[in-house]
């Protein structure tokens, strides 16, 4: 939900800024002015001497306000690139043992995963997701218990078995993972 909500408010802001940058332009290039704009046509300027003298006398006043700009368009740089940047892992590099590197699909991992840590009794469901860097995957898990289902022994069976087999097939040292364990809701059980 909040990733919807962060694309629709990207893509809004985005669009208010091509909307007034096109504006702009099109003023700047001739075309007429509507009457609730800014500036009057073509040759009109965005500060005027008198707004640009207004705060001379005051040395600290343009400094402050090009060192502010400019940390908004870092923090807005960085905001963009967060959101744009893929969090799934696309491929894992798998050492083959004969000096060769190959090169494994990140969700071909992440269903096998998937499939092994939903088999065992108890679990109803898991979903796996596969982060870090190609050379150092990692994997969230996520898994949904029955009612009844022990926790622990959940756990244990998912760290001996699924992970532990997909570490060795990727011929990986290490493979940390987060696994979040949740409980299938359920009417409460008459006791008689």
């Amino acid at each position: 939900m909040v990733r919807v909500v962060n694309r629709v408010l990207l893509g809004i802001v985005g669009l208010l800024l091509v909307a007034i940058g096109g504006s702009v332009l099109a003023v700047g290039l001739g075309a007429p002015a509507p009457s609730w704009w800014l500036h009057d046509g073509r040759h009109d300027v965005l500060l005027d001497e008198a707004e640009r003298t207004r705060w001379r006398d005051e040395g600290w006043w343009w400094p402050v306000v090009i060192a502010t700009l400019a940390v908004l368009v870092l923090l807005l740089l960085w905001w963009l690139i967060a959101v744009l940047r893929r969090r799934r892992l696309a491929e894992v590099f798998v050492d083959t043992g004969d000096g060769d590197d190959a090169v494994l699909r990140g969700r071909a991992l992440e269903t096998a995963l998937a499939q092994e840590a939903g088999r065992p009794a108890g679990v109803e469901q898991a979903h796996v997701r596969l982060t870090g860097r190609r050379g150092v995957p990692r994997t969230r898990v996520h898994l949904l218990l029955e009612p009844h289902a022990d926790p622990g022994t959940a756990l244990d069976t998912l760290t001996t078995g699924a992970l532990a087999h997909a570490r060795e097939s990727a011929g990986l040292t290490t493979l940390p993972s987060e696994v979040r364990l949740r409980a299938v809701k359920h009417h409460a059980e008459r006791v008689s």
